[in-house]
């Protein structure tokens, strides 16, 4: 599943509000090492050295067109190609960062113990995630998935990613290593265009899986489907435009 950084920055405001909004609630004011985790295009990282200085961050991807987009963006930065799912800090972390990334791996609560290991004493693990799978945008993959001349491909494999667990599970598990755990939800609206916009932003998250399953042949045809899907669940508001709610998880785990 590769990814398109030129996709993922279309709606870059919008994605890094997220990542602006977790940061603030960091509480160290300093950091000697700090490393964002699923970097991506660099969008977040840029942020970390607003505040911590370029020399004091560095960005990790395991994608490579995430990584050359990253470092074409912050050419004096330190960028690592690394798996998270197997990946520890050489020295011990000030701050771990991670911004719309965890979602991704379904067994991501065993790596926070592995990473709040890895933290320096009072270092911070803070992490955001999408929380968005019952939301129609992602409802109505499901059902294109199974709609259309591609749906015996979705048959014998589900794409679609497990739900997060609710915010007690984190709480629990980060409490044992944590002097101080913060876990919240926020629900964005997100002004579009357009139903079209919706399409273009989940295809550069969401609806990858989907169309990589569905196959070359099928792609536009799927495209159509979902769009149509789309248009019907978003209607317009008074200046034509569409509102896109978008809930997210965040957690804040200060390690004592």
């Amino acid at each position: 599943m590769a990814w398109s950084a030129s996709q993922y920055v279309k709606f870059e405001d919008e994605r890094t509000r997220p990542a602006r909004d977790l940061l603030a609630q960091v509480p160290i004011d300093s950091a000697r090492n700090a490393i964002d985790l699923g970097c991506g295009p660099g969008n977040s990282t840029e942020l970390l050295i607003d505040r911590y200085g370029d020399e004091n961050v560095t960005g990790l991807d395991s994608d490579l067109n995430m990584l050359e987009a990253a470092r074409k963006r912050l050419p004096g930065t330190r960028f690592v190609e690394a798996d998270l799912a197997t990946w520890q800090p050489d020295e011990p972390a000030d701050l771990l960062f991670a911004n719309a990334v965890f979602q991704w791996l379904p067994n991501h609560l065993d790596f926070f113990d592995r990473l709040m290991d890895g933290l320096a004493s009072g270092g911070v693990l803070a992490v955001q995630m999408p929380d968005n799978l019952t939301e129609p945008t992602h409802l109505l993959m499901e059902e294109s998935a199974h709609a259309g001349q591609w749906k015996s491909a979705f048959e014998a494999k589900s794409v679609r990613r497990k739900p997060l667990p609710p915010p007690a599970t984190y709480y629990s598990r980060l409490i044992g290593k944590a002097s101080r755990v913060d876990v919240w939800h926020t629900a964005y609206n997100h002004p579009m265009a357009d139903a079209a916009a919706i399409v273009e932003w989940v295809k550069g998250t969401g609806l990858r899986p989907y169309l990589d399953h569905a196959g070359d042949a099928h792609r536009e045809a799927f495209l159509a489907d979902y769009l149509g899907r789309v248009e019907k669940a978003y209607p317009k508001m008074s200046d034509g435009r569409v509102l896109l709610r978008f809930p997210r998880i965040f957690m804040v785990a200060v390690k004592g």
